[in-house]
Order: C-alpha cells, then sequence, then structure tokens
C-alpha cells in the first residue's frame, strides 16, 4: 500500500486584497511595489554593468538576464498582454526553462559542476544555489507572491553588492551568511504560505485555471508558468477528445475513491470542508470533474505546486501540482540545497513557523481532508549522475533534519489530525510512455498511447466485489498462519521469512487488510504489518524504480524485521552506491523497520504491462499491485493505529502496530520515520508464498508466479492471456 508523501477563507475588510497566497494590505502592497521597482532597476543596471570581479561577470549578467525576462513576463501578465497575443506564451514558456534543459545544462550556473568549474569551489556552491533559488521566480511571478518576488531580487541585489564591495574569504563568508539568513527570515512568509495553500480554499490560482479556463483552448496550459511540452499538449487534446462518459469514469473514480477511504476508515467527512488535489498539468478536464464531484462532499479544493524554495522542496521527487520536468538531473542535484542552512538553530526556526502558522490557521487545519492525488507515470527512466559539487547533508546534519521532520510531522497531526484525515491516490499514464526514437528524431506514438491510456482506466477500475471475495480467500488463509515465506525464483535471491501478528479471536479479527479501489487506486492487494522479531532474511530485485529513481541489483539483509545492510550496483563505486540507498531509501535514517508486507493480486496490470513492454515505467502505485512487496519505513496506518478499521467482511484489522511504532505512547519521536518505500517483486521472479502456521499447517498461496490457492485461479487468467 502506498502512502502519499502528506501525511498531510473568510471575507476580508476594504482596504486588502487576495495577492497570490497572502492577503496584503493596500498600504504593503505600495511598499511591495516601490522596493521591487528598485530593486528591478537596479538588476538592469547590473546587467549593463556588472562592477564584479571578471570571474563574476558572465554569472552575474546571465542570472541578471532571467531576472529580465521574469519581469517582462510579470508585466505582460498584468497588463493583459498575453490575452491579446497568445501565440508568445509558447516562446515564453521556452525561455524561461532553456537554461536548464539536458540540452544546455553542461554549461547552465544552475549546474553545481559548472559553476564550480567556472567559480571556484566555494563561490560555485554558492552562487549555484542563489541561481537555483531565483528560479523560483517563475512560480512567483505566475501565482502574483508580490513578497517573495520582491524578496529574491533584493536577494539577488545584495549578493551582487557583496560581490562589488568584498575580496576573497571575506566576500565568500558574506554570501554565505547573506544566503544563510535570507532563508531563516523568509521562513514565515515561504513555509506560512506553504502551509496556507494546503488548507486554505481561497488559494485559488490554479482552482481558477481549471473551472474557468477554456480547455479547448490549449494556450491555458501555459497560464501556470510550468515547463509545457508536447506530453502535455496531447494529454489535453487527447482528453478533450473523450466523450463526457469516460472523463466522469476516471474522475469519479478517483473522487470515489477518496470519499470510500472515510467510510472504510470510519473517519468523519462530515467534518471536513477542503481537500488537497495533486495533478500534472494537462489533466483539466478530469480535475474539474472531480472537484465538481468534491463540491456534491461539500468539499472545496486546495492546490499548491511542488517546492521550488530550498524550503519547500525534500528530495529529488515533485509532489502537488507540476507540469513536465526539464531536467529531471537538475532536480536531482537540488534536491538537498537546504544543507546550505541546515543546523539546530535553523530547523528551530523552522519548528517555529510551523507552529505558528498551523496554530493561526487552527480552524482550517482541522477542516482539511488530506489529500487526493493523481500521479502520472512514463517518462522516460532517469538514473542521475552523483556530483560531488552539488549540496549534501553531512553526517551531523542529517540527523538535525530526521529530528526536524519528526517534529512538523507531529506538528501537522496535532492540526491537521491524523485519525480524522484521509487520502486516495490514481495514476495515468502520459504520452511519453509511447515514445519512439530519442533527439529531434523522437515521436509519440498517439495511436499507441490512447492503446496503453484506455488499458489502464481499465486496470483503474476493476469490479471490486470481485477482487474482495478472492482476497478474502488469501487472508482466510495467511490469518491461519504465524509466518510467510517469501522465495525468490531464478536470479532473484530473495528468501524471506515474514513474522505476522497473533489473532485473539479469528471470528472477529484479521491480520491483513483487504484492500479495494479506495484509497490506494486500482484495486488489487492484501497488507498487513508485520511483528519485527522473527522477520528475517533478503529481499532482492534485479530492477525496481522507487520515486523516479531506478535501482539495479537492490538487496536488503532483514534481522529481526530492520535493515541490516543494503546494496545496489548503479554506480561503479560502492560508496556512491551507499549513499544512493541512504539518501533515496534510508532517508538518511541509519535503518528502517519493515513496515509492510504485501501481496499484489492486480493480474490484469501486470500482463497489460508486459503486453506493452511498460513495467519499467510504472509506478509503484500500480507495480506493487503486481506482485508480494515490502515497505522499508513507517506501517500503513502511522498517526492513526488507534483508529477502528474493518475488512468488508466485517472482521477488525489488528496489525497495525510493530515494535517501534507502539512507541508512539511514550515518545511519538521514536515511532515514526516519515517515509514508507514500498519494493515489489514481479510475479516472474517469484517461486513461492506460503503461510506458515502452528501444528504443521502450511498453505502455499503462489507457485512459480502462478496462484494456486483454492478460489484464487481466477488471478491466472490474465496471466494465461500472456502466451
Amino acid at each position: 500500500m502506498i502512502l502519499p508523501q502528506e501525511a498531510q477563507g473568510a471575507a476580508q475588510e476594504d482596504d486588502s486584497f487576495f495577492m497570490g497566497s497572502i492577503w496584503v494590505e493596500e498600504k504593503d502592497w505600495e511598499v511591495l511595489n516601490e522596493r521591487y521597482d528598485l530593486a528591478v532597476g537596479r538588476v538592469r543596471e547590473i546587467a549593463q554593468e556588472p562592477e564584479v570581479p571578471a570571474c563574476f561577470v558572465s554569472y552575474v549578467r546571465r542570472t541578471a538576464e532571467f531576472l529580465l525576462l521574469m519581469d517582462n513576463i510579470k508585466t505582460k501578465l498584468e497588463n493583459g498582454h498575453f490575452e491579446q497575443h497568445p501565440g508568445e506564451l509558447a516562446d515564453c514558456n521556452r525561455k524561461m526553462y532553456e537554461d536548464i534543459l539536458p540540452e544546455r545544462y553542461a554549461e547552465s550556473y544552475a549546474n553545481p559542476a559548472y559553476a564550480v568549474q567556472q567559480l571556484g569551489e566555494t563561490f560555485g556552491r554558492l552562487l549555484c544555489f542563489l541561481y537555483a533559488q531565483e528560479r523560483g521566480l517563475i512560480a512567483y511571478v505566475f501565482e502574483g507572491k508580490a513578497e517573495e518576488l520582491t524578496a529574491h531580487v533584493e536577494l539577488f541585489v545584495q549578493i551582487c553588492g557583496i560581490l562589488r564591495q568584498e575580496d576573497g574569504e571575506a566576500a565568500a563568508q558574506s554570501v554565505r551568511e547573506a544566503l544563510y539568513w535570507f532563508e531563516s527570515d523568509y521562513a514565515d512568509v515561504i513555509l506560512t504560505n506553504r502551509i496556507r495553500e494546503q488548507i486554505d480554499p481561497d488559494c485559488d490560482f490554479a482552482a481558477d485555471i481549471v473551472m474557468n479556463s477554456d480547455l479547448t483552448d490549449l494556450n491555458y496550459l501555459y497560464r501556470y508558468g510550468e515547463y509545457i511540452t508536447d506530453s502535455e499538449i496531447i494529454t489535453a487534446r487527447y482528453l478533450n477528445s473523450l466523450p463526457q462518459e469516460e472523463i466522469n469514469r476516471m474522475a469519479d473514480t478517483w473522487s470515489e475513491g477518496y470519499r470510500m477511504g472515510f467510510v472504510y476508515g470510519r473517519k468523519p467527512l462530515e467534518k471536513k470542508r477542503t481537500v488537497n488535489l495533486h495533478y500534472h498539468v494537462g489533466f483539466e478536464r478530469v480535475v474539474r470533474r472531480a472537484i465538481e464531484n468534491f463540491k456534491a462532499m461539500n468539499l472545496r479544493p486546495t492546490i499548491y505546486r511542488y517546492g521550488v524554495s530550498a524550503l519547500t522542496i525534500r528530495g529529488a521527487s515533485r509532489s502537488g501540482l507540476t507540469g513536465a520536468v526539464p531536467n529531471p538531473q537538475y532536480d536531482y542535484d537540488h534536491r538537498e540545497d537546504a544543507a546550505l542552512m541546515m543546523d539546530a538553530k535553523f530547523a528551530e526556526r523552522r519548528i517555529e513557523v510551523a507552529q505558528s502558522a498551523y496554530e493561526s490557521m487552527k480552524e482550517l487545519a482541522a477542516a482539511h481532508g488530506g489529500p487526493a492525488v493523481m500521479e502520472t507515470f512514463g517518462e522516460d527512466p532517469f538514473e542521475p549522475v552523483s556530483r560531488k559539487e552539488a549540496w549534501t547533508c553531512d553526517e551531523k546534519q542529517q540527523k538535525i533534519q530526521v529530528k526536524m521532520r519528526m517534529k512538523l510531522s507531529q506538528i501537522t497531526n496535532e492540526y491537521i489530525i491524523g485519525s480524522e484525515r484521509s487520502f486516495t491516490i490514481i495514476a495515468f499514464p502520459l504520452p511519453d510512455i509511447a515514445a519512439e526514437g530519442t533527439g529531434e528524431e523522437r515521436k509519440i506514438d498517439t495511436d499507441r498511447y490512447q492503446k496503453i491510456f484506455h488499458e489502464i482506466i481499465k486496470v483503474n477500475t476493476l469490479d471490486v466485489q470481485k477482487y474482495s471475495k478472492i482476497q478474502e480467500r488469501i487472508i482466510d488463509a495467511l490469518n491461519r498462519g504465524r509466518q510467510a515465506h517469501i522465495v525468490g525464483a531464478g536470479q532473484n535471491r530473495t528468501d524471506l521469512t515474514v513474522q505476522l501478528h497473533p489473532l485473539n479471536d479469528p471470528e472477529k479479527e484479521t491480520i491483513f487488510e483487504n484492500c479495494g479501489a479506495d484509497v490506494n487506486i486500482p484495486l488489487g492487494e492484501v497488507f498487513t504489518s508485520p511483528v519485527l522479531k522473527g522477520t528475517n532474511g533478503i529481499l532482492h530485485v534485479s530492477q525496481v524504480y522507487l520515486n523516479g529513481l531506478n535501482f539495479r541489483d537492490l538487496e536488503l539483509h532483514f534481522r529481526d524485521g530492520m535493515i541490516e545492510s543494503a546494496s545496489c550496483s548503479n554506480f561503479e563505486k560502492k560508496e556512491d552506491n551507499d549513499s544512493y540507498i541512504r539518501d533515496n531509501i534510508l532517508f538518511h535514517h541509519d535503518t528502517l523497520p519493515m513496515g509492510e508486507f504485501a501481496i499484489g493480486t492486480n493480474t490484469t496490470a501486470y500482463a497489460a504491462a508486459r503486453k506493452y513492454g511498460i513495467a519499467s515505467r510504472l509506478p509503484i502505485l500500480i507495480a506493487e499491485k503486481t506482485g508480494p512487496h515490502f515497505a522499508v519505513g513507517d506501517t500503513c496506518y502511522s498517526w492513526e493505529e488507534d483508529t477502528t478499521i474493518c475488512n468488508p467482511d466485517g472482521k477488525e484489522i489488528v496489525a497495525k502496530d510493530n515494535e517501534i511504532s507502539i512507541l508512539r505512547k511514550e515518545d511519538p519521536s521514536k515511532a515514526y520515520f516519515q517515509c514508507h518505500t514500498d519494493i515489489t517483486i514481479p510475479y516472474e521472479e517469484l517461486g513461492l508464498i506460503e503461510a506458515i502456521g502452528e501444528d504443521g499447517y502450511r498453505a502455499e498461496l503462489i507457485r512459480d508466479g502462478r496462484f494456486i490457492l483454492p478460489g484464487t485461479e481466477e488471478l491466472n487468467e490474465a496471466l494465461d492471456s500472456m502466451h
């Protein structure tokens, strides 16, 4: 079972109005305007006469040119120029992102390796950080975030002043201090706005585009400021060609899954007033229908863009509203830019801001229902280059960061109460999944894309009742066991024994949850929180994509449910592989528990993936349903272990805690890890899954990649169709 990355207006007076995501007093807006005009005027002067040492001239001019480009776009947005000349939007979109596109990234100051090469190690890393932060102007301009916009332009002017007036180490120290204090001082603006965007429906920048645009005029795609490619255009055009009934089918499955999450979890949907939508640009027709569905549930949408500030970025993956990713290597290079300022004082500052922000918006937070996520997949597989010049947290900073995230998670759950919120996730393919060729020869086979899309709609809308009954057979067999034994086939080296939770009353209790199409769409798995003591062995997969990153020959060794060692073969050097795992699976923890053991039953998804050769492109949301999978990190029930949850047969799920999560009753900081990563063994790499109980009880569920438990044979029909 996959978990979302988040666990997570009144009328105004006449002398204020809404700008971006904050209410701005008129007098403050005038001051911001004056500050902005002064700063931009200074940037124009700097662009013409940088007046900095020669080694910085190229950097300063390029950055200034980007800021002036954004100022020009800002003016045209405000005076309605693009409404009269919509064709210019595509050209502006390309100009905003061209510096970080793969074909130009080798000589971009956003590339830490190039920045260090041109500016030296100290200044290169600092000014690369600044360059990435200034790229946030794209979001600030399009969303009208006056304070963030003004502050970032002023920051550039301030840094140029330091480079002009100071030399050597003194200048480097001054630049570092300026960047540190800027991020600290503006945390209350950037982080407070981020929280507000999650829970306040009056932050309606994206919702306005979805609900009020003419979706047949594809120029609306550029109104977000997100990078737009042929993929987004083809997606929107294709969805426009579908009958309304098909759009309804997609949107209704998504919104109904959200509603049923509250029903099955016995949570109070009637107390909620907002739902946080995540989606990819191009899917607005589906999102519009979903918003109408949520309105019928008395829910208004909140939509925020993925993080563009070092304060809001977490890792290389994106969460929220997003367009095309211009260059995944850029995102990867800047995934830990917060390392520049990560110390105990800064961590405490972030915690104080979050506490204050939630307290000031506690009624909005209490009425927030949680996220409804529409994932997309199909992009070209990405294997990152590990750059030593990029910012990364050292061991001390990692420990600070882990503690900070734990505290932030506790604060979120205090105000957006974990036991009262829910979520849902669904996924659809992008046209990239049907791309052929490379470079200028690369083309998208639209006919193939449409066939894959329809196949995924089928996968997402399978018969819940049919699967529920089959999965009940699997659960009945597992409930009689004390252990599950999983063995790989062929080159797969998996040999795991998973300890299962004991049952006190088998007539009323169950170990495994019967997963239908509610919080996790598509349907097709049974899952549990394993007992850690006695869970031992090796988990191995030849290749798996986790959060958009490829892992080759991934192997985890468990002792009493905890990761004892881990390895992969992505890089030549062992230390690079170790770092890759620590950053993207362990998330800077020394070890993690096995938080979930599950058996995926969606053989229809598995067969579709093999039919079209897209298994490596599937998101974990679908991939986890195509074989047994094991999550490392928190359990599926984190922060809601005490909520009563029952299967469709009425049996209460009792295996929600493990030896780590139960520590929440003493000290929540010891109970949670703020991560949950599913690792799936595909059927073709699976030799055996069996339940082992007392008095010689053994029940084989799967052998050699096929379901053999009586009552589950129907699942093999999709597998047979592959031959």
